[in-house]
């Protein structure tokens, strides 16, 4: 029961980064229908404006401290972050400790204006062409992306840790009756999963419940007859754009204590991602998360060693498996609309 109990925990926290990617995804193939290969690239980049917001508030300057000396017998010199300087020695040090958290902020402006951009300088030019099209020159830009981070960052993982309060592991099974140290899990992925439900939730309400979200919605059933109403659809779907990159950015941020940013992180999730996604069934938001975290689960249960030690490598195949058994079955995904891809 505790092996069976710390797999699902596993496949949530796992299923919610394929789930927050997998939802940008459709948000931008439902709207402007186009394939995006790019959008793990927004992963990537999400995680690595949390490595640069962590650098930037760890800048310091070097003072010369009395009361120490080198090994020579030196005044000692050690180094302030400025942010200590500013806000005192605790103010600062709480504000370098949650530079994850903070990075949230710094993000989602950033995040919005690279879709933006992408959208209005080079997407916007193939809604219009073929999908294949659409997927060469966008894996193109993410391979680009990818180079980019990786002149600027190097190609060695950068740890960034979490927040002081959440390193370390709680007692999950005691939480539900179990034996002490049975079920011991991260604080952090815990948050993770958290955070993913409340993205998931908070764009699911945006859709639902605002003006904005249900013009959106229209638009996504009937581009032509939304636009014949007077409504400037399109420079809806823009927005919808920067906030399907600002949901894969945030998503990459709060994933930098599991797994220390790389520049090729992005292309690793990518595929998993677009699995998930046709699987759950192109253009379909809900089947997106579902998909996301059944996914998530399987292969965190099929990377147990006594799964592994029945159907070797079945942890590295287990998501295609799955997918190709549900397309034979249900070649729409598990709650895909009629005739989306199929022209």
């Amino acid at each position: 029961m505790d092996a069976i109990l710390l797999q699902t925990l596993n496949g949530l926290d796992k299923g919610s980064a394929y789930a927050l990617i997998a939802l940008g995804l459709t948000l931008i193939f439902g709207t402007l229908g186009v394939v995006n290969f790019a959008h793990g690239a927004l992963f990537m980049i999400g995680s690595f404006c949390a490595v640069t917001l962590s650098r930037l508030l760890t800048l310091s300057f070097e003072t010369v401290d009395p009361t120490k000396t080198d090994f020579l017998g030196n005044p000692a010199k050690v180094k302030t972050p400025y942010v200590e300087a500013w806000f005192g020695p605790e103010a600062g040090g709480t504000i370098i400790d949650w530079a994850v958290p903070l990075a949230i902020i710094f993000a989602i402006p950033v995040m919005i204006a690279i879709g933006y951009a992408m959208e209005r300088g080079l997407i916007k030019h193939f809604y219009k062409r073929p999908h294949a099209d659409q997927i060469l020159v966008t894996f193109g830009l993410a391979i680009v992306l990818q180079e980019v981070i990786k002149y600027f960052f190097g190609a060695n993982p950068i740890p960034t840790p979490a927040p002081e309060v959440f390193k370390g592991s709680f007692d999950f099974g005691m939480l539900i009756g179990m034996d002490a140290n049975a079920v011991i899990y991260p604080y952090w992925r815990m948050v993770y999963f958290f955070f993913a439900a409340l993205i998931i939730g908070g764009v699911f309400a945006f859709l639902q419940f605002t003006t904005f979200g249900m013009v959106v919605r229209a638009g996504m059933a009937d581009r032509e007859t939304v636009g014949l109403l007077g409504i400037n659809i399109d420079r809806k779907f823009t927005i919808m754009f920067g906030i399907a990159a600002a949901v894969a950015g945030l998503a990459g941020v709060m994933y930098t204590p599991i797994n220390s940013p790389n520049y090729h992180m992005g292309m690793d999730f990518l595929v998993l991602s677009f699995v998930v996604v046709v699987v759950g069934g192109m253009g379909s938001l809900p089947g997106a998360v579902l998909a996301g975290f059944m996914l998530g689960i399987l292969e965190s249960f099929a990377s147990m060693n006594a799964i592994k030690a029945i159907i070797p490598g079945i942890d590295q195949i287990i998501i295609y498996v799955v997918a190709i058994v549900i397309l034979l079955t249900r070649p729409r995904g598990l709650m895909g609309r009629k005739g989306v891809m199929e022209d």
